[in-house]
């Protein structure tokens, strides 16, 4: 019986792990994303790459709790890259829930690791 426990345990520990990986992001779906000119439907010709080139003013995105973009406010990351979307690419704004959004966050959040640590050093 303690088998039977142990195995059914094991189980369910593999199965949590494997959630937790497949809830989070994808980086390199999310960059392919934000490089494809006809992500979300967008009809503007442009990806999210031509405002931001290799994620260039977004790399503080990832850990903000409040956006200002088309003069509206938004409260979450999510929202934000939805404006972005729908005004800047013309394209359909994405179902929060959604993995190509999980994919989308998990590249700008990303970018907050690639900001240039050697600038702040120099100037000591």
């Amino acid at each position: 019986m303690k088998i039977v426990k142990v195995i059914l345990l094991s189980l369910i520990a593999v199965g949590l792990v494997f959630s937790f990986a497949f809830a989070a992001g994808d980086v390199a779906k999310g960059k392919a994303l934000f490089n494809d000119q006809k992500f979300a439907g967008g009809t503007a010709g442009k990806s999210c790459n031509s405002c931001h080139p290799d994620g260039k003013g977004l790399e503080k995105s990832g850990i903000k709790k409040e956006f200002n973009l088309g003069g509206m406010k938004q409260t979450s990351l999510k929202e934000a890259v939805n404006t972005c979307i729908t005004m800047a690419l013309k394209g359909k704004a994405l179902d929060p829930k959604s993995q190509e959004m999980k994919d989308m966050v998990a590249y700008i959040k990303s970018l907050e690791k690639k900001t240039p640590a050697a600038k702040t050093k120099g100037k000591e």
